[in-house]
């Protein structure tokens, strides 16, 4: 599981590859500043909806072939094995998330983080993500976080592998596509949020995590989906969309 933590954290705890995971971030220490053009987080106690872990998805036991370009892969949600490299070097891939409330366009960059962009586009045509809850919101930090098909929490135990970093030192900025990581090194695996507002940057004193792409279109619909956040009692995590909201599929396209 991945986790981001700002003072306010983002803890995930789930194993992923046997390492453990935070969804959206590490034991970041990094404190909130009184400049964010963060909305404000509800004070509404209420109790947001969560979505049933999917059960539809299969199993690779073995090397992780590459899926079909076309989507025809089947649904799979454990894997042995991190995949080899499938994406095609020097084209554009654009991921497009087929949400329950609006598309949401990505640019991926595959010259700076190919392997990182590459692990997203395997997970992508393996349906890896369809069904799965934007489970997280945080305004402290500006971010919705998702990528977890077996708990639909920060505490999903991952796709049976991590992935090295690639890179340190990032910067957030509204619109990043981020993977979500614990503190540990090398320890994300399908987790990722997106950065949606400027308090995004409050997580640049840890610059681990990597940023792996940027929205395109529908920035707007992120921006939404963060001002219905609600407070969760007790979480260390800030909060969740105040509606259901779902990836319904994403689809991959290469030129």
């Amino acid at each position: 599981m991945a986790v981001v933590v700002v003072v306010v954290a983002i803890i995930l705890t789930g194993t992923s590859g046997g390492s453990k995971k935070a969804s959206t971030a590490t034991s970041a220490t990094t404190t909130k500043t009184s400049a964010t053009t963060s909305p404000s987080p509800a004070t509404t106690t209420v109790t947001p909806p969560t979505a049933a872990p999917v059960t539809s998805g299969t199993k690779i036991t073995g090397t992780t072939p590459c899926p079909a370009t076309n989507g025809s892969s089947p649904h799979v949600t454990s894997f042995a094995k991190a995949p080899p490299l499938c994406i095609t070097k020097g084209a554009a891939y654009t991921a497009t998330f087929a949400l329950n409330v609006g598309n949401v366009v990505v640019s991926l960059d595959t010259t700076k983080t190919p392997n990182t962009a590459n692990n997203f586009v395997v997970l992508s045509l393996y349906h890896y993500y369809d069904g799965t809850a934007l489970f997280r919101t945080d305004t402290s930090i500006g971010i919705i976080q998702g990528g977890s098909p077996t708990t639909q929490s920060a505490s999903d135990p991952g796709p049976g592998y991590t992935i090295p970093d690639e890179g340190k030192g990032f910067t957030y900025a509204p619109g990043d596509l981020v993977m979500a990581r614990t503190s540990a090194p090398n320890s994300a695996g399908a987790q990722f949020f997106f950065c949606v507002t400027s308090a995004c940057s409050n997580l640049n004193s840890q610059g681990t995590y990597v940023v792996f792409g940027h929205v395109t279109s529908g920035l707007n619909v992120l921006q939404k989906i963060l001002a219905s956040s609600v407070t969760i009692p007790n979480s260390q995590l800030g909060g969740a969309p105040a509606n259901l909201t779902l990836v319904n599929k994403i689809t991959i396209s290469a030129s």
